[in-house]
Formats: C-alpha cells, structure tokens, sequence
C-alpha cells in the first residue's frame, strides 16, 4: 500500500539526521519492491547525505531490467552520510543486521515494517507500539492457519507454568490466544485468565475462534500492563521478549504484576536459532534469550529461574517471583 511506504519513508527521514554515519538495513527478500523502497528511502536524504551499499542482491533488477547494483552509487560513508543497505535473500540470509541503527522487514512487498530503531536516534514510545500493531494486523487473518500444529506445545508450556485452581493466569502477548483454553482449563472455574496484546486483528481473531470464552480479553501494551502490583499467579509470555525494544524492561513489568512466588513462563515453539531465522536474523551472544544474559536479566528484574530449555522444536525458561 503506498500510503504504508510513504508513512515510514517520512518518519525514518524525520528521525535520521545524519550527524554521523548511520546505516539503514532493508530486509526484503528476493522482491524487486524492497529495491524500490530502499532507493525512495535514500532519496529522502540530500545527495550529500546519503550514500547506497548493497549487502546481497540477488537477482533484482532496477527500471530498465539490468542488475540493480549497476544503479546503485555506493559511496564511502562520509560523517554525515546515510547508508542504505538492501539485504536482499531469505529471511535468515545473514548481513549486518545486528549493527544497524535502523532494520526495515520489507518482505511483504506492500507492507513494510520498522523492526529495529537505535535508542539514541528515536525513543521506543515514537515507533515501537505503532510498528508491532502494523506487522501483526496483516497477518492476525492468517495466523492460526499458519501455526495451528504449535496448539499442543502451547499446552504443554502451559503445564510447565504449573497453574493451579483458583489462580489468576495473565498471557502478555496472547495473540490469537492459542495457550488461552489450557490456562483456562488449569485454573478452573474459580481462577481467572486474562489474555493482553497491541494488536485489535490478533484479539479480533482470538474472538473469533471463541477464545473470549475462555479468557477476558484485553487491548494493552505489554510495557505498560493494565494491573495491580502483585496480583498475578502466572504469567505466560510466548514470543514476546524478542518484540520488546527494551527487554529487560519487559521482564520487570511482567515481574511488578506477579505475586512473590508467582511464575513465569517465556515460551516459543521454535528453539532460538530457527526463531533467529524466521525474523531474517543471526542469533549471536547478545541475544537476550541466551541463557546467561536471560539469567542476568531474571536476577536483575526480581526473577529466579528454575528451567531453560532451548531444543530444536521449541524454548521454555521458567522463573519464579523473588519475594
């Protein structure tokens, strides 16, 4: 949709002054839109100002059909240049991405999407709830159709949170509320679900597989939850810590919500490295899903953790709320 292209060319255009180099990452797969939304992006700059580099063209083809990088003026990066990089592959393809200031997902030709934002460049709050309701709403449709085989992990990661009757069971992050009927099922008609995300499409679709039977659904920012201090028995967050920009910042909120000796569970049904790849990312040591920075991150944020787990088929770590 050129309005989305447009609205993002314009805020990157906004927030990058080049007072230094800055480089800016287009992840787009192998489709010649994201050579075209790179090239728009770079034009918002002054020529002085900008400069292109090409990470792994392959294969696309600029206006007139020859290589694109034959278009392409790659330039030495100057103090006050922009550097747009257009990572073209699979998602997973490899590249700088970890050192970029600004990472664009623009494998949906139509529907580009921030991903990454330096701190110093933007605050979180101009970009990142606005960004992760634009990458969700397009796929909340599809998304069970997707991923519907996962539903028996859910519930296993559902009994490792060990919920019991009467409890309060909060999802950060429910999506579509896959674990929703298992946290449902384990707390029993005298405890209480409540299932939290950003995205109105993923609630929306939660209702529609009747979900909201099972759980009080709830539009909120997984930074900033809507709930007492201390109120939560369990809390399940799968997926979630990798969206945050700040994830440290993520587990103590989840952490003032949940009760001294209360747990939580941080799931997803991939292990890191295919989940690393599914986002067009390496997974390095600074991940915040390593075990040592995760362990770092629990003692900081008033966790212990109890279990980790990071298979081929799927990633669980366990914490308990420090009293």
């Amino acid at each position: 949709m050129p309005e989305r292209i447009a609205e993002v060319t314009a805020f990157l255009a906004e927030v990058l002054t080049p007072r230094a180099p800055l480089t800016v990452i287009v992840d787009g797969g192998d489709h010649g839109a994201a050579a075209v939304f790179a090239a728009q992006l770079a034009a918002a700059f002054p020529p002085s100002a900008r400069a292109w580099n090409v990470d792994a063209v392959m294969g696309l083809s600029g206006p007139s059909g020859g290589g694109f990088d034959s278009a392409l003026n790659v330039l030495e990066p100057a103090a006050d240049h922009v550097i747009v990089q257009l990572r073209a592959g699979p998602r997973g393809s490899g590249g700088s991405g970890s050192r970029a200031h600004v990472v664009i997902d623009h494998h949906d030709p139509q529907w580009p999407v921030i991903r990454h934002v330096h701190p110093r460049l933007c605050e979180p709050d101009r970009w990142h709830l606005s960004e992760s309701r634009a990458f969700f709403t397009t796929r909340a449709a599809g998304w069970d159709e997707k991923f519907g085989d996962d539903l028996p992990a859910y519930a296993k990661a559902v009994d490792a949170a060990a919920p019991a009757p009467g409890d309060l069971a909060v999802d950060v992050g429910c999506g579509t509320g896959r674990a929703l009927p298992a946290l449902s099922a384990a707390v029993g008609p005298t405890g209480r679900v409540i299932g939290l995300d950003c995205t109105p499409a993923m609630l929306a679709e939660a209702r529609s597989k009747g979900r909201d039977h099972a759980a009080a659904l709830v539009q909120a920012d997984a930074r900033r939850l809507p709930l007492p201090d201390g109120t939560a028995a369990v809390v399940f967050a799968a997926g979630l810590v990798h969206h945050l920009p700040d994830p440290a910042a993520g587990l103590a909120e989840l952490a003032r919500i949940t009760r001294p000796g209360g747990r939580l569970v941080l799931f997803h049904p991939t292990g890191r490295a295919a989940l690393a790849a599914r986002h067009g990312r390496e997974l390095t040591p600074a991940d915040p899903l390593n075990e040592d920075n995760l362990t770092r991150a629990w003692a900081a944020t008033g966790w212990t953790p109890t279990r980790y787990e990071d298979a081929e088929d799927h990633f669980l770590a366990v914490a308990v709320r420090t009293p």
